[in-house]
């Protein structure tokens, strides 16, 4: 049985399609973040954007929202992979497709990162890639095809909003990769419980405590399902209200947008 809303003390918010889209935030999102501040809870930004890093999302929300935020509260799926790369992959080569942004963060972690199909990689990593080419893909197809080391991407989600609608994902660049090589990766971000987990470390709040914010059932919601928190989403992003009706992952709180959600919780 879910916890009430009055009672939630960490809030870990998908960012696009929940809160923002682009460089607009949603009306109510301010206020909200405002509001968890003031009854003594924390914020924090669990995205399946491996595009930026948590300093990138830090100045973004100052120069876009004028929202005032720290590295430690964006738990971004590009960290969650760098958190597992340095645990088990520190001293090897790894082969990435991903943005410069991520290889360069990847890099500045020590961690030894190739784009090329080389001798001597240990694992293929896929992240969402606003800067793709057919190149690319080609070069980890080769590395799959030619080796049958493990293949990891950073997240699931087979479109991201944008202002005018949708674009590629990450998993829909992984099908792309997955048809031609017939393997499927190992996602790392959401919908996997250890967001969660990390959440409840940093914060010190307790799961009765705590409820996942998002837009997207398989990624979001699920996350927060096997994180056994409480979860809340709002249909401003790709979940709509008819597709309760029967998800596998339904929510325990469903609103139409953020300021919904914050007059429920005053």
């Amino acid at each position: 049985m879910s916890t009430p809303l009055q009672q939630k003390k960490l809030f870990l918010f998908d960012i696009d399609g929940t809160i923002a889209v682009g460089d607009t935030l949603y009306e109510g999102s301010a206020a909200l973040l405002h509001h968890i501040h003031q009854i003594g809870g924390k914020s924090y930004f669990i995205t399946n954007n491996s595009t930026l890093s948590g300093r990138d999302y830090v100045e973004k929300f100052h120069r876009a929202f004028h929202l005032v935020t720290s590295e430690e509260q964006f738990i971004t799926s590009g960290f969650m992979t760098l958190r597992f790369l340095k645990e088990h992959y520190v001293q090897d080569k790894i082969f990435v497709l991903g943005t410069a942004s991520f290889v360069t963060e990847l890099r500045k972690n020590g961690l030894c990162v190739t784009e090329s199909a080389e001798d001597g990689i240990s694992c293929v990593v896929v992240a969402y890639d606003s800067e793709l080419t057919y190149g690319k893909l080609v070069e980890a197809c080769r590395v799959l095809t030619k080796t049958d080391i493990p293949f990891y991407a950073t997240n699931p989600d087979l479109r991201c909003p944008v202002d005018f609608g949708f674009v590629p994902d990450c998993g829909a660049i992984c099908n792309m990769i997955a048809d031609s090589v017939e393997r499927q990766p190992e996602y790392l971000g959401k919908p996997s419980p250890a967001v969660v987990e990390l959440g409840l470390s940093l914060s010190g709040f307790s799961r009765k405590e705590t409820l996942v914010v998002g837009d997207r059932l398989y990624t979001d919601i699920a996350c927060g399902i096997n994180g056994g928190v409480d979860t809340c989403v709002v249909f401003t992003g790709e979940a709509k209200p008819e597709h309760m009706a029967d998800t596998p992952y339904p929510a325990d709180y469903c609103f139409a947008n953020i300021n919904e959600l914050l007059h429920a919780l005053q």
